[in-house]
């Protein structure tokens, strides 16, 4: 089980993308744009830098719902690979068995 500060951070981190994704995103395409002037397109830098570090979706950390481990965790079941191990062993997961020959 990971550390529960570390958890709790994380969800922080997915609050702050989801709250701030739409002052980014029109930010950024006002950088992106080559038409614009170029003080204005610095001005749109110098906003996107005062916006928190964290509402950055980079800065987001892949963890297993079930343990909150960080590494090994497979994108689609949103699960470490230990603990779908442990659950398919279990037979928590339908059409999972552990292989054998």
């Amino acid at each position: 089980m990971a550390k529960k500060s570390s958890i709790e951070k994380n969800n922080r981190r997915i609050k702050l993308v989801k709250k701030f994704a739409k002052k980014r995103e029109a930010l950024k395409k006002i950088i992106k744009n080559k038409k614009l002037e170029l003080s204005e397109r610095f001005e749109a830098q110098l906003k996107l830098n005062k916006l928190p570090k964290n509402s950055s979706k980079i800065r987001i950390r892949n963890r297993c719902e079930v343990s909150g481990r960080p590494h090994g965790v497979y994108r689609k079941l949103k699960i470490s690979r230990i603990a779908l191990r442990d659950m398919a062993s279990s037979g928590k997961i339908p059409g999972i068995t552990k292989s054998s020959w």
